[in-house]
């Protein structure tokens, strides 16, 4: 059975409705479950967990590679991402999450919708939020990083946004580099561009990223666009 919006989204509507009703927490999210066609939250929770792709696209990820995690606002390529770095961190692998659209409690929360405990995972998670946040920095910051280690971007365009920084395509370059260099896995959240019609295309591709200056997308091995429920991912050939 398919659920109407992504867990977190439906956690958050059972605390509203606890809120508005004056009633207590599990029993807001019983009767969220039950609208979705589950006898308890919990069984909503295990069904959803089992019905996630992260774990098996995950195993599809490997050492080098640069992926490309594309949507429309509210379609879920955050929450796919962190699920990335979850599955990285159940496999014993650091994961790092750069970003300015997030503050760290953000993350916990989102990391708590999926059910994890950050800590349960003894270190092996990071958060980055610095103003300063580019190749440069991302590669300090995981110049130690061991074989295996994920980290996320959010987001793409992120890099393009100070004149200071180099041109887009010589940080995304650098960056490629590294991750194969020493054996990393760098995942970007991209936004798309504005032009896009779900309506007319239900799911994004390369061709909808939003690029205010030019970048070679072919540097990228590994895609994940996700529009209307749908998560398409290819490898470059």
């Amino acid at each position: 059975m398919k659920l109407s919006a992504p867990v977190y989204r439906l956690k958050r509507k059972a605390k509203l409705l606890s809120r508005d009703e004056n009633i207590p927490r599990h029993e807001a999210l019983d009767r969220i479950a039950r609208k979705e066609g589950f006898g308890a939250w919990s069984l909503l929770v295990a069904k959803a967990a089992a019905a996630a792709p992260a774990g098996k696209l995950y195993a599809r990820l490997a050492p080098g590679d640069l992926v490309l995690v594309g949507a429309r606002p509210g379609q879920g390529k955050t929450l796919l991402s962190l699920e990335f770095a979850l599955e990285a961190m159940k496999s014993g692998h650091r994961a790092v999450f750069f970003t300015l659209e997030y503050t760290k409690k953000d993350v916990i929360d989102r990391f708590r919708a999926l059910g994890a405990d950050l800590a349960d995972f003894d270190g092996l998670f990071a958060f980055d939020s610095s103003d300063a946040i580019s190749a440069d920095h991302i590669v300090k910051a995981l110049i130690d990083a061991p074989r295996g280690t994920l980290a996320v971007i959010d987001y793409l365009q992120l890099l393009d946004q100070k004149r200071e920084n180099p041109d887009l395509m010589v940080q995304v370059r650098r960056l490629s580099a590294f991750a194969r260099d020493r054996g990393l896995i760098v995942v970007f959240i991209s936004q798309i561009d504005r032009s896009y019609d779900p309506a007319t295309k239900p799911c994004p591709d390369l061709g909808d990223v939003r690029l205010p200056n030019p970048l070679d997308l072919s540097l990228f091995n590994k895609t994940c666009f996700l529009g209307k429920g749908d998560i398409r991912f290819q490898a470059a050939i």
